[in-house]
C-alpha cells in the first residue's frame, strides 16, 4: 500500500527531502503524498525513509491501497526510468520481506 501523511504533520519537511522518488510534497496545510509515485521505497531501501525521518510518525500506510511488493517495485521501476538509479528486489531493499 502506498505511505499517507496523516493530520498530525506539522509542515516540517523532514519526509520531502528523504523521499527517493519525489512522491511527498506541500499541501495546502500539510506535506502530502502522491500515490501515484509512492512505492514505499521498495527497490530502494529496506526502510520506508519518510516513516523513518518523521519526528511525529505520521508517515503510515494508506488503508484505502493495499499494494503487493510486485506493484510498488513495478511503480519505482517506472518512477526511475529515466535517472540513474539501480533497482532491486531482496531483503535489503524491501521492508515488505521482513513482515
Amino acid at each position: 500500500m502506498a505511505t499517507m501523511i496523516t493530520d498530525d504533520c506539522f509542515s516540517c519537511g523532514a519526509c520531502e527531502d528523504e523521499c527517493p522518488n519525489d512522491a511527498i510534497s506541500l499541501g495546502d496545510d500539510i506535506f502530502a503524498i502522491d500515490p501515484d509515485l509512492c512505492s514505499e521505497c521498495v527497490g530502494l531501501h529496506a526502510t520506508q525513509k519518510c516513516a523513518e525521518a518523521c519526528p511525529v510518525e505520521c508517515c503510515v500506510p494508506d488503508p484505502e491501497r493495499r499494494e503487493s511488493e510486485e506493484v510498488l517495485f513495478e511503480r519505482a521501476r517506472r518512477v526511475h526510468a529515466q535517472r540513474e538509479v539501480t533497482l532491486e528486489l531482496n531483503d535489503s531493499t524491501s521492508h515488505l520481506r521482513a513482515e
